[in-house]
């Protein structure tokens, strides 16, 4: 990924669009400190969170899920387990 300042992103817009377009994503800078990045639509961006409930429907949680294997942990806490 490179880096241009906004100067020569206005001079050379369509270049740079164009590139973008190809995949080729870029930085545009202002005296030297990154503004914005230009992607291509569609592009997936790298750590982009993901979106929360997208295996709705899909699990159960048990009715029972907090007290599952209760005496079980109390027991190994205590020393009694295994």
């Amino acid at each position: 990924m490179f880096t241009v300042n906004i100067h020569d992103a206005k001079t050379h817009l369509s270049r740079l669009v164009d590139q973008a377009a190809k995949g080729e994503a870029f930085i545009i800078a202002k005296a030297g400190k990154p503004l914005v990045k230009v992607i291509p639509l569609g592009a997936e961006e790298s750590g982009t969170a993901r979106r929360l409930g997208f295996m709705a429907g899909e699990i159960t949680v048990p009715d029972d899920f907090d007290s599952m294997v209760g005496e079980e942990i109390a027991d190994l806490f205590e020393g009694h387990g295994a």
